[in-house]
């Protein structure tokens, strides 16, 4: 009965602090989204950015049904003044882009180091983001020429194909390899091969497309409009959710494969089903906004401490939430620390990343001596 008891009251506090850090964190997404609305080169006050956006839902909701009246209101609303045109038509759908993304890579890094069950897997270290980049790339400079017009769903399926690619690659070495630390250098030297094939490809592009490849390539949320929002959520958010209703399979999983097998899960399928979703989100993210690192390997890490726990049930959803805060705030950071220049991205979460990956090898070198 006292065993019992405990572990009720260890439950209450897990579901407690669960609670708490998922509070906190959609706390500072809302926080995220006034100061991302608010501060530029254009300062627009919170009253006014409430305003705008409560008189948008006002209306959305009154016209919901009807398609003319609510698209000739949303033109007029846009272009009312030049804050309801910077909120609208810029910082809203790179905000919105920003947090879809930055969650989707984060779930993809967890499912990676689910996969592996190694904490320093990721994509962007293990060569798979730079696989996406590479496959876009090529599809870019090559077949547009011989295509024309190159959708962005055509892209998504070249990042994917390019995901998918090295995935396999870096699996294949994972059986062959004992030491998952030689893994990690194999996935890095196979991302530098994807990298610099990527920009031997880009030699070959037009003087025009050299300045917006080459700043692609290092990451980038400039630019997005509410295509690339709708691209994006139509792809991250049903394949999120399938990873969260994986999750119990998952925690299964992560337990060994002997206790995965007792429960029931065939092991191959599975992992092909972890490979297959974790390729799809980087690949979206690659085809969006270009190479995003160390997101996918820091973000989850601090979500299980945060949550003192590796249950995916918990981890799927918080990671999603914290890979949106840190990706925000990280824009954030990078158009208006050095403004009007504007940062990769990939500069600002390598700042705040790469230390969080050193601190994890150090300590795993230290519980293996």
């Amino acid at each position: 009965m006292n065993l019992q008891n405990k572990t009720v009251t260890q439950n209450k506090k897990s579901h407690l602090r669960v609670t708490t850090v998922m509070f906190g964190l959609i706390v500072l997404l809302f926080l995220g989204f006034i100061l991302n609305i608010s501060i530029g080169s254009v300062e627009i006050s919170i009253k006014e950015i409430f305003l705008m956006i409560g008189r948008y839902i006002s209306y959305s909701i009154k016209n919901i049904f009807s398609k003319g009246a609510y698209s000739a209101y949303l033109a007029e609303l846009i272009n009312t003044s030049t804050e309801s045109m910077i909120i609208f038509s810029i910082r809203m759908p790179r905000m919105i882009l920003a947090a879809i993304l930055g969650g989707a890579l984060s779930v993809s890094g967890f499912l990676l180091q689910s996969f592996f069950r190694n904490p320093i897997a990721g994509p962007f270290v293990l060569g798979i983001s730079s696989g996406a980049k590479m496959s876009v790339g090529i599809t870019l400079i090559f077949l547009s020429g011989y295509i024309g017009y190159i959708s962005p769903w055509m892209l998504v399926v070249a990042a994917f194909v390019g995901s998918l690619v090295i995935t396999s690659v870096v699996v294949i070495f994972s059986g062959r390899v004992k030491n998952m630390s030689m893994l990690l250098v194999i996935g890095i030297m196979v991302g530098y091969i994807c990298s610099a094939i990527t920009d031997f490809c880009i030699t070959f592009a037009k003087d025009h497309d050299i300045l917006n490849l080459t700043g692609w390539s290092m990451g980038t949320f400039s630019g997005a409009d509410w295509e690339s929002v709708g691209l994006g959520a139509a792809i991250c958010i049903p394949v999120f959710l399938i990873c969260w209703l994986i999750s119990k399979p998952m925690e299964a999983y992560s337990l060994g494969e002997g206790y995965a097998k007792s429960m029931g899960i065939s092991i191959k399928p599975f992992c092909v089903v972890l490979i297959i979703l974790s390729s799809l989100l980087s690949a979206c993210v690659t085809a969006i906004a270009g190479t995003v690192s160390f997101v996918g390997i820091a973000v989850p890490h601090i979500t299980r401490i945060m949550l003192k726990s590796s249950k995916p049930i918990y981890v799927i959803p918080a990671s999603f939430v914290m890979g949106a805060v840190f990706c925000i705030f990280c824009d954030l950071l990078a158009r208006t620390v050095f403004a009007p220049t504007e940062m990769a991205i990939s500069s600002v979460t390598s700042i705040f990343g790469a230390p969080i990956v050193i601190y994890i090898m150090v300590k795993r070198r230290r519980q293996e001596s």
